[in-house]
């Protein structure tokens, strides 16, 4: 089955309801097996790539909330559908130039793996008067290719955040490795939850409400089943993407991505 034939493409309001309805059907499922409540998982519907015109479709469906990897993208149709009520959480990697964008609008931020990032946005939040969510991102399939810290960075890294006050530390985010091998994908969520409670034993103040941000269209019931509490879907919702992940999660060698505990004292 072809990525189009397993996700049509939403263009109406009822395909819209219609494919909301099946997603939050399996995540249903998906929570009751795991002995959990639905109303515990939150439905983060993912827009990358989706034209305008057919985001206020979506909109006009009943969405409020919507995912963008690129802050230029986001950026753009955040001033172009003003109008709407639209909250935007920015899911994708951060340079240090678009932060004055993202503190200027994003009700939260999922990618946070770097101080310097952390710095720059905490400044310019603190500029505006605002103060967003964030969740840190981990590379939980040691994939090289994949932006978030090393899981054994967690710890250094969390304690560091208080400095930042404008950035109110919701929990954990992570992309698992992208295969249709349960056996390979299970583990990068399971790793995230270990995270998490290790990171409440050791200060529950340092992780917030402790979320676990991770799954999408392809996993997100795996992800539920290991704890998620937010799932990130874009196809199952909007339809099948021409543009190659590739373009939204580029390999981190191409960018001048410091190490995110670098050398330095935090900005105090």
């Amino acid at each position: 089955m072809t990525s189009a034939q397993r996700y049509p493409t939403a263009r109406t309001v009822e395909e819209f309801a219609a494919n909301l309805a099946r997603v939050r059907s399996r995540i249903d499922r998906a929570a009751r097996r795991a002995g959990r409540s639905p109303d515990s998982v939150r439905l983060l519907p993912v827009s990358k790539t989706v034209p305008e015109e057919r985001v206020r479709i979506a909109v006009a469906a009943g969405m409020r909330t919507l995912g963008e990897n690129k802050v230029q993208e986001a950026t753009r149709k955040h001033r172009n559908l003003a109008e709407l009520p639209i909250e935007w959480s920015i899911i994708g990697h951060l340079q240090t130039n678009k932060a004055r964008d993202v503190a200027a609008y994003a009700h939260e931020f999922q990618a946070l793996d770097s101080l310097r990032v952390a710095e720059a946005l905490d400044r310019r939040l603190q500029a505006a008067g605002r103060a967003i969510d964030v969740f840190v991102q981990v590379n939980t399939s040691a994939e090289q290719q994949k932006f978030g810290l090393a899981p054994d960075e967690l710890p250094g890294f969390l304690r560091a955040l208080p400095t930042y006050s404008s950035l109110r530390v919701r929990g954990l985010m992570t992309l698992a490795v992208f295969s249709d091998d349960e056996t390979r994908v299970r583990p990068c969520f399971a790793l995230l939850r270990s995270l998490r409670n290790q990171a409440r034993e050791a200060d529950p103040d340092l992780i917030g409400s402790g979320e676990l941000s991770m799954g999408m269209s392809g996993d997100y019931e795996l992800a539920i089943e290991e704890g998620a509490t937010v799932v990130r879907v874009g196809q199952a919702i909007f339809g099948a993407r021409t543009t190659p992940d590739l373009q939204y999660w580029p390999d981190p060698a191409l960018h001048d991505v410091p190490t995110p505990l670098d050398q330095q004292e935090p900005h105090r």
